[in-house]
């Protein structure tokens, strides 16, 4: 168990008391690239995290060792950073936050490691930040809310990882609740709970452990296109700032007016916040058929309209769809690799594996590796 690991190697490495607190990678059920349109998402917690042992030191040196990588690093953080690793800018990105938000916090010494997949696309630097974030907070006594937490890790990761994320996987890690998906609206981040009720059923992941090169800049491209389109609507449109604002119904009298790629992008956006409701709406009245289909939908919708899947997702789709008792597929993530999320009958799940591994096996020479997930807590102490 790697909480028990982590542990140990605090008691190794630094001995003394120490306090323990874990914080969860996530899923998406079903919303994407609705995140930076100001639309809708409807993540979860999962019971994979990341876990980290801290005591707090005189001064103002944390000592930070990370036991997945085997490094340390020391650093003090009224000094200017100088090279480090990139694991360590995000919870040294997260003290400096923390400190840009006026709030005074001192030394410590910590290891982390986690049971979060890498490269499968369940937010395991959100994690990190997030359990950094939290452990802070408590033995600091900053009382600082969850919402405003999640904001310094999205803040950390924009300033000192470098990378300019949504919100999602921040907020999820820190909000989570078992056994619930969350509505979050992107706009105000106002949020409700729905109860995802899966007996007799399985969240199952299938990771294609590829990544292709395409990601990032059709990720820029496709956010260029939505935002070109609203410029485009609002000269047709009143009250548009977003394509949040636009139901998708709205969007086809203009199609020749926005030219077929904007369009499709647009289109799938707005079909893609619609289904975020109908998939709460579905959860509400147990109807996990419905919510199945939904997937596929999301799923066709990213294929052939916004265009970031692949081959190999599309493959797992294609297998799922004749797989008796998998209710519903899609792609989770960017796009361009990544994981599989399949709502399936718990009985069916090694027949989809299976088939899954042959097919895949015989068209890329590999096979997919498989993760059942089920919807925890948020980022707490232990």
């Amino acid at each position: 168990m790697k909480e028990i690991q982590v542990k140990k190697a605090f008691e190794e490495t630094f001995g003394g008391t120490y306090r323990f607190f874990a914080a969860p990678g996530r899923i998406n059920l079903i919303g994407e690239h609705t995140d930076y349109n100001e639309g809708f998402v409807l993540p979860a917690a999962i019971d994979k995290r990341i876990y980290l042992a801290i005591a707090p030191l005189k001064g103002s040196i944390i000592k930070i060792k990370s036991l997945d990588f085997d490094q340390s690093v020391e650093i003090n953080i009224h000094e200017p950073a100088g090279e480090m690793p990139h694991w360590a800018k995000y919870p040294y990105g997260v003290v400096k936050e923390i400190q840009a938000a006026g709030y005074s916090i001192g030394g410590f010494q910590a290891v982390f490691g986690g049971d979060i997949p890498k490269g499968a696309g369940l937010s395991s630097s959100a994690a990190l930040e997030s359990v950094f974030a939290k452990a802070l907070n408590v033995l600091y006594k900053l009382e600082i809310n969850r919402m405003d937490l999640a904001k310094i890790g999205q803040r950390a990761e924009h300033n000192y990882a470098g990378v300019k994320c949504g919100i999602m996987d921040q907020f999820a890690s820190l909000h989570g609740k078992a056994g619930h998906v969350m509505k979050l609206d992107c706009r105000s981040l106002e949020f409700e709970y729905f109860p995802l009720q899966l007996e007799g059923h399985e969240l199952l992941l299938a990771d294609t452990r590829v990544k292709h090169n395409l990601a990032s800049s059709e990720y820029n491209r496709r956010r260029a296109d939505c935002e070109e389109g609203v410029l485009l609507l609002q000269s047709k449109m009143h009250g548009v700032k977003s394509l949040r604002d636009v139901r998708s119904k709205d969007v086809y009298p203009y199609r020749d007016f926005l030219g077929e790629q904007i369009f499709l992008c647009c289109e799938y956006v707005t079909e893609e916040n619609e289904r975020v409701l109908y998939t709460t709406k579905a959860l509400e009245e147990g109807n996990l058929k419905k919510v199945g289909e939904l997937l596929y939908q999301s799923h066709e919708g990213l294929r052939a309209k916004y265009f970031v899947s692949c081959a190999e997702l599309d493959l797992l789709v294609d297998v799922a769809r004749k797989t008796e008792g998998v209710l519903g597929a899609r792609m989770m993530g960017g796009g361009f690799g990544g994981c599989t999320i399949n709502l399936i009958k718990s009985d069916a799940v090694e027949a989809f594996k299976q088939k899954s591994a042959k097919a895949f096996s015989e068209s890329f020479g590999k096979e997919p590796v498989f993760y059942q997930v089920n919807l925890s807590e948020g980022a707490r102490e232990f």
